[in-house]
């Protein structure tokens, strides 16, 4: 991480200001920039901030720390977020505030400030938040404004909010938690947010160890009472070096390349995979996809590849009717996927229904050829589109009548 009051490799440059007192911070070797800034709470509180801003418009993040560690322990990442594309604004906590004293003032006065600086789309924000205080600062946040917030990054905490998780069912959210926490029970408390959120795209980042850590003291309030081991909130960075560029693509994921959704993920999924292979699953979600699809066109409920696999399990068994079924689920998912076409044109084939059969794998070619779409939704290396290509063409070949037969 990089230092940015060494005078040695970055110059400090003072601004100030008729709104108030505000620092620049800049750091040659990243061209990134620090801005120093207090917030005002509706009750005169002043708030510390570290503001980044991207060099470009776009979506902003919202980054609260847990209760034994200061924005600070955000910067890494915020700096990262602001060089792809985000503004990213890491706040200080009043230490000497309650929860219900922080809430709503404190997180309002934060959100407010970070929508109103200019080149932020208060329409597409995320929120980040580490430990009890932070995470359930992040989940209250996004319940006031779950309009705005497009995606959430919860590291080590739990929150009262139980029931927002439940409704957000299409909300992106990346838990992340690690067995050598010093403040257990939180692996568990964080496998319970993860459980009881619904939505489909939901990912854990889970970091196993030996055993867990052992009960000691309460996080926030003992704080000092237990060494740091690495494997609480923030303090992660340190041990898992790969985490801030796994939070940061995330968030670019989440609000920049399609702000709001995530791929779907197969284990936070598995209800609606289970209910899949049921009798009548495949008419009940078929309906249960409809109707997500009423209230956001780009809803999924499920990964391509999984539920592509339980199809082409159906045509090894010899089962081509309920192939067709769980594809053409598939295709309904996916109707851009030149993959999906070609799987359910392969299905129709083996169900002697050979024009649908034709119209998928002509579908699947002309895809391929646009150049336009990837080969699918979780591949699209030259490899897999020969792959589709070829099995598109072997069944064309199939249904072309032989002109050399006699």
């Amino acid at each position: 991480m990089l230092h940015l009051i060494d005078m040695k490799q970055a110059p400090l440059l003072l601004i100030a200001l008729l709104i108030g007192s505000l620092v620049i911070i800049s750091d040659a070797r990243t061209n990134a920039m620090e801005r120093v800034v207090d917030v005002k709470t509706p009750d005169g509180t002043i708030l510390k901030g570290s503001y980044f801003a991207a060099s470009k418009p776009g979506p902003g993040v919202l980054l609260f720390h847990q209760s034994n560690r200061t924005r600070k322990s955000w910067e890494d990442v915020a700096r990262q977020l602001a060089a792809a594309g985000i503004d990213a604004l890491a706040i200080d906590a009043d230490p000497n505030k309650s929860r219900k004293q922080r809430w709503p003032g404190d997180l309002e006065a934060a959100f407010g400030f970070l929508v109103s600086q200019p080149g932020v789309n208060r329409d597409v924000v995320g929120i980040g938040g580490a430990g009890v205080i932070g995470v359930e600062d992040s989940v209250e946040t996004a319940r006031r404004h779950s309009a705005e917030v497009k995606s959430l990054v919860l590291l080590s905490g739990e929150t009262e909010s139980l029931d927002f998780l439940r409704h957000a069912s299409q909300l992106p959210e990346l838990f992340v938690a690690d067995d050598s926490d010093e403040y257990p029970p939180i692996v568990e408390a964080m496998e319970l947010l993860y459980v009881t959120a619904s939505s489909p795209s939901r990912k854990f980042v889970h970091y196993s160890a030996l055993r867990e850590a052992p009960w000691l003291w309460y996080e926030p309030f003992d704080i000092g009472k237990v060494p740091a081991t690495g494997g609480h909130g923030t303090d992660m960075f340190k041990v898992h070096s790969e985490l801030p560029g796994i939070i940061v693509d995330w968030f670019v994921t989440t609000l920049i390349k399609t702000p709001g959704h995530a791929p779907a993920d197969t284990v936070a999924s598995a209800s609606v995979i289970n209910q899949i292979q049921m009798p009548g699953g495949v008419a009940q979600v078929t309906q249960q996809l409809i109707e997500a699809r009423r209230k956001d066109p780009d809803a999924q409920l499920f990964p391509e590849i999984t539920v592509s696999t339980i199809g082409q399990d159906h045509m090894r068994a010899g089962e081509a009717k309920s192939a067709v079924a769980v594809l053409k689920l598939v295709l309904l998912a996916y109707p851009e996927s030149a993959d999906a076409n070609e799987t359910l044109a392969e299905a129709y084939l083996a169900d002697g229904q050979k024009d649908l059969a034709r119209q998928h794998a002509e579908k699947a070619l002309a895809l391929l050829d646009s150049h336009k779409l990837p080969a699918s939704s979780w591949t699209d290396t030259e490899q897999y589109r020969g792959e589709i290509r070829r099995g598109a063409e072997k069944i064309l070949k199939q249904l072309t009548p032989n002109q050399h037969a006699s």
